[in-house]
């Protein structure tokens, strides 16, 4: 990605995030099964792998998320860190997403500002 993109890529903390998720932003959660299992889930956010954004979000593309209703959508994308999430903003941002936003501390963070979770559904890894 170029530098132009990455600084074009807005960072938004936990609190403009639940606010956004409030007014019905479509959510997506790029966590792996393990990271969700792990630390919980957002109801209602759309799970995406990483690897098949192009696949997930191009308007031409035949297996466009029906979630996805055009390029003008806002759009709120979170991991576990901005390091997992950061690459699929530029990644939609590219695909001519204008809106897309990822958030500042991940599901940690959106956790903590209150939007709503389940917890985690796999038993905490046993320490040694």
């Amino acid at each position: 990605m170029t530098t132009e993109i990455q600084e074009d890529t807005q960072l938004i903390t936990a609190e403009e995030a639940a606010a956004l998720i409030a007014d019905g932003v479509l959510l997506i959660d790029v966590r792996s099964e393990g990271g969700r299992a792990s630390t919980g889930a957002v109801p209602g956010a759309v799970v995406v792998n990483r690897e098949h954004v192009e696949e997930d979000f191009a308007p031409e593309s035949a297996h466009r998320l029906p979630q996805v209703t055009g390029t003008d959508q806002k759009i709120v994308v979170f991991c576990g860190s901005v390091n997992g999430s950061r690459p699929v903003a530029e990644k939609l941002k590219v695909l001519g997403y204008a809106n897309a936003v990822h958030v500042d501390g991940g599901f940690p963070a959106l956790r903590d500002a209150g939007v709503p979770t389940t917890g985690p559904t796999a038993p905490p890894a046993e320490s040694v």
